[in-house]
């Protein structure tokens, strides 16, 4: 009879606990892999409050984990006003060992840059310790997104979660906040992947091995000798994505439409240091104003998903530095900058749109059956002399404003190149390129050849091109266009169709 009665007890009070708890996830109780992300559903859409910390204790030990103190901003808001900085003449060292929010103080200066000590949330993702402002709490709906520091929740683990009531604010009634008696425990999984299993699934719903794409990112080892493969499933991936040192990995969404994987970042809320300039040369401090960034990366292939930031102004939806890099099936969305491209890259049947230098780096890269937006010029090539710059061919480029040129160039860059093999254009100025007349165009390679109007097919009046360019003759340059036409050619010698 006891026994009856303490059962029925502990029944009730579990009842009463959870009725005072809000949905959330991880549902109480719940196993979830660490990268987890913490979610309070309302009834009404919730305001983010301006102070009051939220905390994660090990439930084992009551020891503070992680906390998030709303009283500091996510990042800036308004552009740094200070003179240009000089590029690093040291380049960047990648081979460091591996940090993370555990072992390293966010903000630690890495390569040249000194520390910065303005007052904005921050979080070390993908090894980076100068770290990236973040929003510890995004708003969905009736649904609060809340984002732990990376890395800091451990495999078989128990765990509990405090909520302030200043937290948020809601329209027809009070948020009491959760407290430790409200019962918000959760556990991790007893342990990570299997070493030798180098198939992994991320899926929202916690079905996956991983809840998120860089939690699945950060389990593959920097310079790997054997492949490695991640499969995302269909899902909304707000999240901010940066890794580097990956070899021989793909990352694959089960289908182009159903993974969208964005971030609200550009060069405002995540700014190159005030003392050192980013990407433009190679082994420089790497950018950190991207939603996606894949850096210092070997034979990468990034497949069938969509890829966004969803912020204005210096803004990659996708920014990839290394070599070897296949971008397959993808659709990008970006602003200024919207896809920077820095190694030799071959990208097919992809989307980019962007609202001007839509496409951004030093390349080589080859481009075939993709289709390109722009409301200003498609590109500002930075090849030097050691690489071709970018090659589009089968493509379309659909420009948005009277001032989508091809590209522009303002003599800064005086072997730049973008070459038009057989595309479909439309709202393309009738001169087509830009800047040619600021500076020596000797060994600038503004090509077009095959160019025809998207709406009909007809050959595009190719009469009133800007001097310094060039009309190709499909007869007389033959050599030439069949070997623009060849990816190995173009990109140093490799070709993935035949190594694939």
């Amino acid at each position: 009879m006891k026994r009856t009665v303490s059962f029925s007890l502990s029944v009730f009070m579990t009842a009463v606990c959870s009725a005072a708890l809000p949905e959330v996830f991880p549902a109480p109780g719940a196993e979830v892999s660490p990268d987890t992300r913490l979610t309070i559903t309302f009834p009404s859409a919730p305001v983010v409050g301006s102070e009051g910390v939220i905390r994660i204790f090990d439930a084992a030990t009551d020891e503070l984990v992680d906390s998030l103190d709303l009283s500091i901003p996510a990042g800036p808001t308004q552009p740094t006003k200070l003179p240009k900085a000089p590029y690093t003449l040291e380049p960047y060292n990648y081979l460091t060992p591996r940090q993370t929010n555990a072992t390293c103080v966010p903000g630690t200066p890495s390569g040249t840059a000194a520390r910065d000590t303005s007052r904005y949330q921050l979080t070390i993702i993908g090894g980076f310790t100068d770290g990236f402002h973040f929003h510890p709490v995004m708003v969905n709906g009736n649904k609060a997104e809340i984002y732990p520091h990376h890395n800091l929740l451990d495999y078989g683990r128990e765990y509990y979660v405090t909520v302030p009531a200043s937290a948020f604010a809601l329209d027809k009634r009070k948020f009491k906040g959760i407290s430790k008696k409200d019962g918000w425990r959760f556990s991790t999984r007893k342990s990570a992947p299997a070493p030798d299993r180098r198939d992994l699934v991320v899926a929202q719903d916690g079905s996956g091995d991983f809840l998120t794409v860089q939690g699945a990112l950060d389990h593959v080892p920097d310079f790997s000798n054997e492949a490695w493969h991640i499969l995302i499933k269909d899902g909304d991936y707000e999240e901010l994505v940066y890794f580097r040192n990956k070899t021989k990995l793909t990352v694959e969404g089960e289908s182009r439409k159903g993974v969208y994987i964005h971030y609200p970042n550009n060069e405002v809320f995540n700014p190159h240091p005030a003392d050192v300039s980013t990407n433009e040369w190679l082994g420089t401090f790497p950018s950190r104003r991207a939603a996606f960034m894949a850096d210092n990366c070997t034979d990468l292939t990034l497949r069938n998903f969509t890829v966004a930031t969803t912020l204005v102004g210096q803004a990659e939806g996708l920014l990839v530095n290394g070599n070897r890099t296949w971008l397959d099936n993808l659709t990008v969305i970006g602003s200024g900058d919207a896809l920077q491209v820095n190694g030799a890259t071959y990208v097919t049947d992809c989307s980019v749109n962007g609202h001007g230098d839509t496409v951004l780096g030093r390349g080589p890269v080859f481009f075939k059956d993709c289709t390109l937006t722009s409301r200003n010029a498609f590109a500002w090539i930075r090849n030097g002399t050691s690489s071709h710059g970018d090659v589009l061919v089968d493509c379309t480029l659909i420009g948005e404003g009277d001032r989508a040129y091809f590209a522009r160039t303002n003599g800064t860059y005086p072997h730049s190149e973008f070459v038009l093999i057989d595309c479909k254009l439309e709202g393309i100025p009738a001169e087509g390129w830009s800047g040619l007349d600021r500076g020596n165009t000797e060994y600038v390679h503004y090509w077009e050849v095959g160019s025809v109007n998207l709406s009909d097919g007809s050959p595009v009046d190719t009469s009133r091109r800007a001097a310094g360019s060039r009309v190709l003759d499909a007869k007389a340059d033959s050599a030439l266009i069949n070997l623009y036409r060849d990816p190995s050619w173009v990109l140093g010698g490799w070709n993935p169709e035949k190594n694939k």
